[in-house]
């Protein structure tokens, strides 16, 4: 029963991590679209476009959150190299 609940308490946390960049992908793309919208109005094409700083800055952050959500299924480095370890023993 407590490998199970193990089993459980991680698949939470990864359904936890992947709510979560649903969320921050969400607000990315509606404070980045409000950025956009205010330089469109007061500067306009042609002219230095400043949003590309938080686009870019949040972006490279959204991406560090997709590959922890949907690529390391929610274990460190630590926690692979130990189990890998485990069963070269076993």
């Amino acid at each position: 029963m407590r490998n199970e609940e193990k089993n459980d308490q991680e698949l939470w946390e990864i359904a936890q991590a992947r709510a979560s960049f649903r969320k921050n992908l969400f607000a990315y793309a509606i404070v980045n679209a409000f950025l956009v919208a205010i330089w469109f109005l007061t500067s306009g094409p042609g002219r230095h476009f400043w949003p590309i700083w938080s686009i870019i800055g949040w972006a490279i952050s959204l991406a560090f959150q997709y590959y922890n959500a949907f690529n390391s299924n929610g274990k460190t480095d630590v926690q692979k190299e130990y189990e890998k370890l485990k069963n070269k023993q076993s």
